[in-house]
């Protein structure tokens, strides 16, 4: 679903389990990019979510858009926030907002997953505000804003934890995964710079869970 258009910004809103790029085989080729350049050819990638995240993705109408737009991800101009529900009762933080600032690296035997590391892990800073806590269901509600953009960052981060998202196949473990059918994160908000009049652009896509 287009979130948002004008002469240079696409926004949509990709459902979980789709790719957000072409991958390796016949079984990938649709794509979130792939539909959206289906509709307007001039398309262009900017930024991506997991396969099993839903939410906002921006795309570039032409390539200077797309140059300007790398550029402010490039400069952390860009702003996103998202919603997750995670297993057990999360302690509120002690200010609004709590930060979990835990380096992340590959874990090479294990790919795709990544691991906290800290011999090798690269920096990765993520603020989190406590949003609801149900404890008759074990589970927590969390807004999460990433401050770097690390390989599933937000998952490994609320799994180190100890509280890792519901339905999350490859980080939720023998209790967490099987609690949804699909992995509850959801980008929910962007802000940003326009790529052509720098003004604040922002776009929200609504969180199905």
């Amino acid at each position: 679903m287009c979130l948002y258009e004008d002469d240079s910004v696409l926004a949509f809103d990709k459902p979980a389990g789709m790719h957000s790029v072409p991958g390796k085989g016949e079984d990938k080729q649709d794509c979130l990019s792939a539909r959206a350049q289906a509709l307007f050819p001039e398309a262009r990638v900017v930024h991506r979510l997991d396969l099993d995240t839903s939410g906002v993705i921006v795309m570039a109408r032409g390539a200077e858009a797309q140059r300007r737009l790398n550029r402010s991800f490039e400069l952390r101009q860009v702003d996103k926030r998202y919603v997750a529900v995670v297993q057990g009762c999360l302690s509120a933080p002690d200010g609004p907002w709590g930060l979990i600032d835990l380096p992340i690296a590959l874990d090479w035997e294990r790919r795709p997953l990544h691991t906290v590391d800290a011999a090798t892990g690269r920096p990765s800073q993520t603020h989190w505000h406590l949003l609801d806590v149900d404890p008759a269901q074990d589970r927590s509600r969390v807004l999460l804003e990433p401050f770097t953009g690390r390989s599933h960052q937000l998952r490994v981060h609320l799994q180190a934890l100890g509280h890792p998202m519901l339905g999350d196949r490859l980080y939720g473990g023998p209790i967490a995964m099987p609690r949804s059918p699909r992995l509850l994160l959801h980008a929910t908000q962007i802000l940003l710079p326009h790529p052509v009049h720098g003004q604040p652009l922002f776009i929200e896509s609504p969180v199905p869970f």
